[in-house]
């Protein structure tokens, strides 16, 4: 009915004497579409609208699961429903104008609206090879499994010429030191480096810019110096000069990370990378219409090449720092690199300094002082790299804890057999057990002898039951002198006395009770 509908308007319309490109513009259509109509008859019109209604189309087999995202994300793009289908459905051949008649379509029948979102942009000259990129922070929340939001932060990185994007993710506020460990990302994932950066002014850059002259953070300035690239700030409200970055962070949160549900930041980072190489860097851009992933083949010989590995300690006094984590470990470049038990201090300074030699991270005391760890520098992520020199030797502390329980007993070759026997049984709570015997020493003197007889001679290795033993033979040694009550009578003079005895039951029962060989 729709198109029928249609049909009968343009040819109103070109009875009335409007052109071709008014009755386009004046119904939203294109002029192609107008003169298919106006080439047709009533009859014609009739058959090729029924014709659509039972021709199959290739998003078919994938209706119900597209509906559900629209149904359930009701501001999906067609370009975003492009892309999951290309996430869940590897090898799938479509087009963009396929995706989008097809969402457009359902959002007819199913009556799910979009509010677009408009933006007025002015265009600019197109840039050299090599000449400009541009960088960018932005964040946005979405949803865990567990339906909770997350907050994510993330910075994007674009090729001026190319368009060739680069992002990268984490759980927390970026600080200097992240932005400089991405730029290094960044420019190994282009394979090189621009003349010129552009920025907007951020506090993680830059200090201030009076009149022109740009004061920057030490240790951004350390990394410029050492980098040797020029540094272009926008104005407060420019978005002209940076319109190309601002353009990938509403892509980034729209395409790729609007609806997508979270699980940990490793996998989504991997998700976005795979993401630029599926769409944010494939895709034909709308304006210059290729890919960017072709172009970048070309501008990538104009970019300036840069050697994998960096260190800042360099002359300007300023050096790539670390902070020292609880359990005595660095983070460099996604992984985990240890330092000796330790270094950590809960009320110290924990700032290393860090350096790269070719393929060995060595880490620092001070910028000058001793160094406390040299380690090779992992090319993967998520890795924990430890020395052995590290370690604590966990077995020398039990080690002595057992000849010390051991010595506080007359007959030290039962104790040690017990001891031994304890740590067969229960080797991974070898130390509960150790301070359950140490504990009931120092509160039966007495009767551990006794005890740890008992508990060899029936075969029972723990330290509950040995403690359970000396209770028991505690108790007996106090029952032995009964006690007297006595109780005052207020209304008769004489005092009257009661004696109780406390029930004592054998040992042999409370042995059947601990589950001991001899019952």
């Amino acid at each position: 009915m729709e198109k029928l509908k249609l049909f009968v308007e343009i040819h109103q319309l070109k009875e009335q004497g409007f052109k071709v490109a008014a009755i386009a513009n004046k119904l939203g259509i294109s002029r192609n579409t107008v003169y298919k109509f106006l080439e047709m008859s009533l009859e014609e019109a009739v058959v090729w609208a029924n014709s659509l209604n039972s021709r199959k189309k290739k998003l078919d087999p994938y209706r119900d699961q597209i509906l559900s995202w629209l149904k359930e994300y009701p501001d999906l793009s067609s370009s975003q429903v492009e892309d999951w289908l290309k996430e869940h459905h590897s090898g799938i051949q479509i087009g963009g104008s396929t995706v989008r008649l097809f969402v457009k379509d359902l959002r007819e029948i199913y009556h799910i609206a979009k509010v677009p979102y408009v933006r007025d942009h002015e265009a600019v000259e197109e840039l050299p090879m090599g000449q400009q990129g541009q960088v960018d922070w932005g964040e946005i929340t979405v949803k865990n499994k567990e339906k909770k939001d997350v907050k994510l932060y993330f910075i994007t990185f674009v090729l001026s010429h190319s368009r060739y994007k680069y992002v990268e993710w984490q759980g927390k506020p970026f600080t200097t030191r992240d932005t400089i460990r991405c730029h290094e990302n960044a420019f190994i994932y282009f394979g090189g480096m621009p003349e010129e950066l552009v920025y907007d002014q951020d506090h993680l850059i830059t200090v201030s810019e009076n009149a022109g002259d740009i004061l920057l953070t030490s240790e951004f300035q350390a990394y410029k110096s050492q980098r040797k690239f020029r540094i272009y700030l926008c104005r407060k409200a420019d978005p002209q000069s940076k319109g190309k970055i601002e353009n990938v962070v509403k892509f980034v949160k729209r395409n790729f990370a609007k609806s997508r549900v979270f699980s940990n930041i490793d996998a989504w980072n991997e998700q976005s990378i795979a993401w630029l190489g599926r769409t944010g860097n494939h895709n034909v851009h709308n304006t210059t219409k290729k890919r960017p992933e072709e172009v970048h083949a070309l501008e990538k010989q104009h970019l300036t090449p840069v050697s994998p590995l960096l260190s800042l300690e360099s002359s300007h006094g300023s050096s790539i720092t670390r902070i020292v984590c609880p359990d005595n470990i660095i983070k460099y470049r996604s992984n985990r690199y240890s330092v000796p038990l330790g270094t950590y201090r809960p009320k110290g300074c924990n700032k290393v300094y860090i350096e790269t030699k070719d393929t060995e991270l060595i880490i620092k005391a001070s910028q000058q002082g001793e160094i406390l760890a040299r380690h090779t520098l992992s090319k993967g992520k998520g890795e924990l790299i430890k020395s052995r020199q590290h370690s604590r030797d966990r077995s020398k502390g039990i080690h002595a804890y057992k000849e010390t329980i051991t010595r506080q007993f007359s007959d030290e070759e039962q104790a040690t057999l017990f001891i031994q026997k304890l740590s067969e049984h229960y080797p991974r709570y070898i130390r509960d057990q150790l301070q359950i015997v140490q504990s009931t020493i120092h509160h039966f003197r007495q009767e551990i002898e006794e005890a740890l007889d008992i508990c060899i001679k029936d075969q029972l290795w723990s330290a509950n039951d040995l403690r359970d033993v000396t209770l028991h033979l505690s108790r007996i040694n106090e029952s032995k002198e009964p006690q007297t009550l006595q109780f005052n009578n207020i209304n008769q003079g004489n005092t009257p006395v009661i004696r109780a005895t406390a029930h004592v039951r054998e040992l042999d029962d409370y042995i059947k009770i601990l589950g001991g060989v001899g019952q």
